[in-house]
Protein backbone atom coordinates (compact mmCIF):
# COMPACT_ATOMS: atom_id res chain seq x y z
CA UNK A 1 0.00 0.00 0.00
CA UNK A 2 1.30 3.44 -0.91
CA UNK A 3 1.67 5.50 2.23
CA UNK A 4 -0.86 8.31 2.15
CA UNK A 5 -0.79 11.24 4.55
CA UNK A 6 -3.56 9.57 6.58
CA UNK A 7 -1.54 6.34 6.72
CA UNK A 8 1.51 8.19 8.03
CA UNK A 9 -0.60 10.13 10.53
CA UNK A 10 -2.33 6.90 11.55
CA UNK A 11 1.02 5.19 12.10
CA UNK A 12 2.11 7.99 14.42
CA UNK A 13 -1.14 7.99 16.40
CA UNK A 14 -1.17 4.18 16.65
CA UNK A 15 2.39 4.15 18.00
CA UNK A 16 1.52 6.90 20.49
CA UNK A 17 -1.54 5.02 21.70
CA UNK A 18 -0.04 1.54 21.88
CA UNK A 19 3.61 2.28 22.37
CA UNK A 20 6.05 1.63 19.57
CA UNK A 21 7.18 -1.73 20.94
CA UNK A 22 3.64 -3.08 21.33
CA UNK A 23 2.63 -1.77 17.88
CA UNK A 24 5.67 -3.48 16.33
CA UNK A 25 4.85 -6.73 18.13
CA UNK A 26 1.30 -6.60 16.77
CA UNK A 27 2.67 -6.06 13.27
CA UNK A 28 4.72 -9.25 13.64
CA UNK A 29 2.10 -11.43 15.30
CA UNK A 30 -1.28 -10.20 14.02
CA UNK A 31 -0.61 -8.40 10.75
CA UNK A 32 2.02 -10.80 9.45
CA UNK A 33 0.05 -12.32 6.55
CA UNK A 34 -1.38 -10.64 3.42
CA UNK A 35 -5.02 -10.78 4.51
CA UNK A 36 -4.42 -9.28 7.95
CA UNK A 37 -1.90 -6.79 6.55
CA UNK A 38 -4.69 -5.37 4.34
CA UNK A 39 -6.91 -5.05 7.39
CA UNK A 40 -4.13 -3.45 9.42
CA UNK A 41 -3.30 -0.99 6.64
CA UNK A 42 -6.95 0.03 6.37
CA UNK A 43 -7.29 0.43 10.14
CA UNK A 44 -4.11 2.48 10.28
CA UNK A 45 -5.27 4.82 7.51
CA UNK A 46 -9.01 5.09 8.15
CA UNK A 47 -9.40 4.53 11.88
CA UNK A 48 -6.16 5.93 13.29
CA UNK A 49 -5.35 8.38 10.49
CA UNK A 50 -8.82 9.82 9.99
CA UNK A 51 -11.02 9.01 12.99
CA UNK A 52 -8.61 9.27 15.93
CA UNK A 53 -7.12 12.49 14.53
CA UNK A 54 -10.42 14.37 14.24
CA UNK A 55 -10.69 17.59 16.23
CA UNK A 56 -13.11 17.84 19.12
CA UNK A 57 -11.91 15.11 21.48
CA UNK A 58 -8.49 14.33 22.84
CA UNK A 59 -6.88 10.88 22.58
CA UNK A 60 -7.52 10.21 26.26
CA UNK A 61 -11.28 10.65 25.88
CA UNK A 62 -11.35 8.63 22.66
CA UNK A 63 -9.54 5.77 24.40
CA UNK A 64 -12.15 5.69 27.17
CA UNK A 65 -14.96 5.67 24.61
CA UNK A 66 -13.36 2.58 23.04
CA UNK A 67 -13.10 0.85 26.43
CA UNK A 68 -16.81 1.46 27.04
CA UNK A 69 -17.79 0.41 23.52
CA UNK A 70 -15.75 -2.80 23.68
CA UNK A 71 -17.29 -3.70 27.04
CA UNK A 72 -20.83 -3.02 25.82
CA UNK A 73 -20.23 -5.21 22.76
CA UNK A 74 -18.28 -7.96 24.60
CA UNK A 75 -15.19 -7.46 22.43
CA UNK A 76 -12.58 -8.78 24.85
CA UNK A 77 -9.46 -8.85 22.61
CA UNK A 78 -10.18 -5.29 21.49
CA UNK A 79 -10.84 -4.27 25.08
CA UNK A 80 -7.36 -5.45 26.04
CA UNK A 81 -5.84 -3.27 23.32
CA UNK A 82 -7.96 -0.24 24.24
CA UNK A 83 -7.29 -0.61 27.98
CA UNK A 84 -3.58 -0.48 27.17
CA UNK A 85 -4.17 2.64 25.10
CA UNK A 86 -6.25 4.22 27.86
CA UNK A 87 -3.51 3.62 30.44
CA UNK A 88 -0.92 5.13 28.08
CA UNK A 89 -3.16 8.19 27.71
CA UNK A 90 -3.24 8.79 31.44
CA UNK A 91 -6.28 6.95 32.76
CA UNK A 92 -5.46 5.23 36.04
CA UNK A 93 -6.37 1.66 36.90
CA UNK A 94 -8.83 3.00 39.48
CA UNK A 95 -10.50 5.34 36.99
CA UNK A 96 -10.83 2.62 34.38
CA UNK A 97 -12.18 0.08 36.85
CA UNK A 98 -14.68 2.67 38.09
CA UNK A 99 -15.76 3.40 34.52
CA UNK A 100 -16.30 -0.33 34.04
CA UNK A 101 -18.19 -0.61 37.35
CA UNK A 102 -20.46 2.21 36.23
CA UNK A 103 -21.56 0.00 33.35
CA UNK A 104 -23.00 -2.63 35.73
CA UNK A 105 -26.33 -0.81 35.81
CA UNK A 106 -26.43 -0.23 32.06
CA UNK A 107 -25.11 -3.34 30.33
CA UNK A 108 -25.13 -5.93 33.12
CA UNK A 109 -22.85 -7.76 35.48
CA UNK A 110 -21.69 -10.59 33.19
CA UNK A 111 -20.14 -8.24 30.62
CA UNK A 112 -18.60 -6.03 33.28
CA UNK A 113 -17.17 -9.10 35.02
CA UNK A 114 -15.45 -10.20 31.82
CA UNK A 115 -14.21 -6.66 31.24
CA UNK A 116 -12.79 -6.54 34.77
CA UNK A 117 -11.02 -9.86 34.24
CA UNK A 118 -9.57 -8.54 30.99
CA UNK A 119 -8.50 -5.34 32.75
CA UNK A 120 -6.86 -7.33 35.54
CA UNK A 121 -4.74 -9.20 32.98
CA UNK A 122 -3.82 -6.05 31.04
CA UNK A 123 -2.92 -4.11 34.17
CA UNK A 124 -0.71 -6.99 35.37
CA UNK A 125 1.04 -7.09 31.97
CA UNK A 126 1.62 -3.34 32.04
CA UNK A 127 3.05 -3.50 35.56
CA UNK A 128 5.48 -6.23 34.48
CA UNK A 129 6.51 -4.18 31.45
CA UNK A 130 7.25 -1.24 33.75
Amino acid sequence: MAESENYRKGSQIRAELMGEKYAAEMAKSVYDDPMMRKFGDYAREAVFGMLWSRPGLDLKTRALICVISDTAQARWPELAIHLRMARRQGWTEDELSEALMHLCGYIGLPSVREAMLTAKEVFEELRKEG
